[in-house]
């Protein structure tokens, strides 16, 4: 209900309460304009300060709030200008990674690096072990920062917030490296030595992540906490989500409960190659709102509210990001070169250098070196990689597709929140 009126009705009336509401709609609108424009500069000026990796995720998540606030403002000039500084962002964040991303994780790593995939379960899920608290650590694949802010209010329904962070992702942002390298705790490069049997690289057969399990529980003997009783849920379908559904109360005994749910990522491959979901989600505000739709109704929202009541922590996260592209690159490599759109490994590969991070010894960016001579490179910003055979179609095909695995804002820095029951 938004208004009321009073019998006998006098056309005045009418009149005023329509002028309230229309109007109001857009007295939100110019306020959101007004406040945005307000806020550019001190972005802009942010932006232009060198800032640091912490600086970095104050700044992303300033331009998440304000793309969500824009929403309210239906100005096409203010959500074009606000587009342009986000890619600026963009542009300057893949400077500050191709300068700093080595010396995080290469075998020189010198500087202090931030919170990242591999080191994520040590400092922000490990701490809040509680004897006789259960944890769950429920990772939602390829939630952007965006897309959890969307999700949040049905969160805080039920449970009470107490941290609401971001962490970066390693790279490639892809499920193989960067899941693999959260459950293992260790970089890529590191899991390969120690499990030379259970990674596979880009262009071996078999599953990449079937194995999480076991990465996991070696890193709890490594951090000296073998003793621990945990679970490991992954849920591919609604079959899986329907069994989580019935056996989330078995959880509560034990210390910690992982739960990996696969839907936006499935959601954003499907995109892809489905017409109807491409015109469902089209740009990112409607890719917002399927996962917003989807979590409402989801296997994963009707588990957790049956344990809401129960006294426990509980730690969400994802593994990476994905960012919607729209500028082709060409890409030219051998047979072996691996098919993702966003990074590329592979022998003799040639590029356009100003559009990739490039890594010709992968160990410098804590990846196995698949093949002698093999080397990395990551698009920067919205570009996805094409080859030159059938150039056009896949140009045509991919645009405006979300794609994951190489260096965005979006992509790269990811939310880790902590929660209690209320």
């Amino acid at each position: 209900m938004s208004d009321y009126l009073i019998k006998p009705v006098n056309p005045n009336q009418v009149w005023l309460s329509l002028k309230k509401l229309i109007d109001n709609k857009r007295l939100v609108a110019e306020k959101t304009t007004s406040a945005y424009q307000q806020e550019f500069r001190s972005l802009f000026m942010a932006l232009s300060n060198n800032p640091d990796y912490n600086e970095w995720m104050d700044i992303y998540k300033k331009l998440v709030f304000w793309e969500l606030e824009m929403k309210k403002s239906d100005s096409p000039e203010m959500q074009e200008v606000f587009q342009t500084q986000k890619n600026e962002a963009n542009t300057e964040f893949f400077k500050f990674i191709s300068k700093n991303y080595a010396s995080w994780v290469g075998p020189k790593s010198s500087a202090a690096a931030p919170i990242m995939s591999n080191t994520l379960m040590k400092f922000k899920v490990f701490p809040h072990l509680e004897k006789g608290t259960p944890l769950f650590f429920v990772l939602i694949d390829n939630l952007r920062y965006d897309q959890w802010k969307t999700i949040q209010p049905i969160f805080a329904d039920s449970f009470r917030i107490h941290e609401e962070e971001t962490f970066y992702s390693i790279l490639p942002t892809a499920t193989q490296y960067a899941r693999n390298s959260i459950f293992a705790g260790l970089l890529p490069v590191d899991i390969e030595k120690q499990f030379p049997v259970q990674w596979k690289n880009d262009d071996e057969e078999g599953g990449k992540n079937l194995f999480e399990e076991e990465f996991f529980k070696a890193q709890l003997k490594r951090l000296g906490k073998a003793d621990l009783k945990y679970s490991y849920t992954k849920v591919t379908n609604n079959n899986d989500g329907q069994k989580l559904v019935d056996n989330i109360h078995n959880f509560l005994q034990n210390d910690i409960n992982i739960i990996v749910y696969n839907f936006v990522d499935m959601l954003s491959h499907a995109r892809t190659e489905m017409e109807v979901l491409k015109e469902l989600a089209g740009d990112e505000t409607s890719y917002r709102s399927i996962t917003e739709s989807w979590f409402t109704h989801s296997p994963l929202h009707a588990a957790l509210k049956r344990i809401a009541d129960k006294k426990l922590t509980m730690i969400v996260a994802t593994d990476h990001g994905s960012v919607r592209v729209k500028t082709p690159a060409k890409v030219i490599g051998d047979k072996q070169t691996t098919a993702n759109l966003r990074y590329k490994h592979g022998r003799n590969l040639n590029y356009e250098a100003k559009e990739v991070l490039a890594f010709r010894d992968p160990r410098e960016a804590g990846l196995p070196v698949p093949n002698v001579n093999s080397s990395f490179i990551f698009a920067k910003g919205d570009l996805f990689l094409c080859y030159p055979n059938n150039y056009n179609h896949f140009v045509n095909y991919y645009r405006n597709t979300f794609q994951h695995g190489g260096v965005s804002l979006e992509e790269m820095i990811v939310p880790v929140v902590r929660m209690t029951n209320k």
